[in-house]
C-alpha cells in the first residue's frame, strides 16, 4: 500500500443543466413522457432461473436518437451510474455485469458508455430460494445529448418464473462483457504508485495480446471516495501502459490497495478486465 496526505480537492460537475425526472416500471415496462423530459425508457428483462439457484435478469434502456448514457466508470465528461437496492427484496447478493462499453469523444473529451440501446445483465442470489425476488430499486444515471442531465429512473418486478431457457437478449448481453484477465492470456499486470502533489499517480502495466485499433485502459482505485483521472493509454510491444492520478475528494490521507485496482482495456475487437496488480 502507498500512504500519502493530500489536500481538500473540489470536484465539480460537467454538465451544463441538471434535471431529474422518473420513469415508473411497474412489472415489466417502463412509463415515459416525451423525448426531452424522458430521453431514456427501461424494462425489466425477468430473464431466467439457472441450475445453481441463482437468477438472470436484466434492465434494458432504450434512448432516444442522439442521446447516450455511460458505464461504470464514465470518464471525466461522464455521470457515473448508481442503483439504490435498498427496497428489493429477496436479495442475498446481486452482481452487475457491464456489456463492453464505447468510447465517445466530443469537443475534446473523452466519455465511455452506450448509445441507443444497452441491455444490462443481473446475477442474482436469492435469500430463499423457494420465494420470489422483488427486483426493486432506483437507479441514478447520466444522460447525454448536446446538454447533459442526471436522470433517475424507478423500477419495480417480480421475478418468480420457473423458465430455465436463457432470454436471447440477456445472453447476448453477457458475451458482450470483457473477458477476464485469463480468458484474454493476460501474462502480468503490475502498478507503480508515485506521489503528487494533490495524490497518487498510477502507472499501470498491462501485458496481453493487443485487442485491436486504438486501445483505451480506464482505471478504477475500488473505493468510491476516489476520484480517477482518465488514462493516459500507449502500447509498448506487448505491453499497454496506461498513466492516472487518483485524488481523495475530502482531504486527509489515504491508501491504495493493489489488489483492488481494476483495469479495463478497451480495444476495436474485445474489451479485456483485469482486477489487481503487482507492485512494479
Amino acid at each position: 500500500m502507498a500512504l500519502i496526505g493530500v489536500p481538500f480537492i473540489k470536484t465539480f460537475m460537467k454538465c451544463f443543466t441538471s434535471l431529474f425526472s422518473a420513469a415508473a416500471l411497474c412489472a415489466f415496462p417502463a412509463l415515459s413522457g416525451g423525448s426531452f423530459d424522458d430521453p431514456v425508457q427501461a424494462e425489466v428483462l425477468a430473464g431466467w432461473q439457472r441450475a445453481d439457484g441463482t437468477r438472470m435478469a436484466a434492465l434494458r434502456l432504450t434512448l432516444e436518437p442522439g442521446w447516450k448514457t455511460y458505464w461504470r466508470a464514465p470518464g471525466d465528461a461522464g455521470i457515473p451510474p448508481h442503483f439504490d437496492w435498498s427496497r428489493a427484496r429477496n436479495i442475498e447478493m446481486l452482481k452487475i455485469h457491464w456489456p463492453t462499453p464505447d468510447v465517445f469523444v466530443s469537443n475534446g473529451m473523452r466519455s465511455i458508455g452506450y448509445a441507443d440501446e444497452v441491455v444490462i445483465p443481473f446475477e442474482i442470489q436469492p435469500a430463499r430460494a423457494d420465494q420470489p425476488v422483488r427486483l426493486r430499486a432506483r437507479m441514478s444515471l447520466g444522460v447525454c445529448a448536446e446538454v447533459c442531465l442526471p436522470h433517475q429512473l424507478k423500477f419495480d418486478a417480480i421475478l418468480d418464473s420457473t423458465e430455465t431457457r436463457p432470454t436471447p437478449a440477456i445472453a447476448a448481453a453477457l458475451a458482450s462483457v470483457p473477458y477476464s484477465a485469463k480468458e484474454a492470456e493476460v501474462s502480468a499486470s503490475t502498478c507503480l504508485l508515485r506521489p503528487t502533489p494533490d495524490g497518487i499517480e498510477i502507472e499501470a502495466h498491462v501485458d496481453l495480446p493487443h485487442t485491436g485499433g486504438t486501445e483505451v485502459a480506464v482505471i478504477e482505485a475500488g473505493r468510491a471516495d476516489l476520484w480517477v483521472s482518465e488514462a493516459d493509454t500507449k502500447r509498448d510491444g506487448n505491453t499497454v501502459v496506461a498513466v492516472s492520478e487518483m485524488i481523495q475528494s475530502q482531504g486527509g490521507a489515504f491508501s491504495i490497495d493493489r489488489s483492488d485496482v481494476r483495469i479495463t482495456i478497451i480495444g476495436a475487437n474485445y474489451a479485456v478486465d483485469v482486477i489487481g496488480c503487482d507492485a512494479g
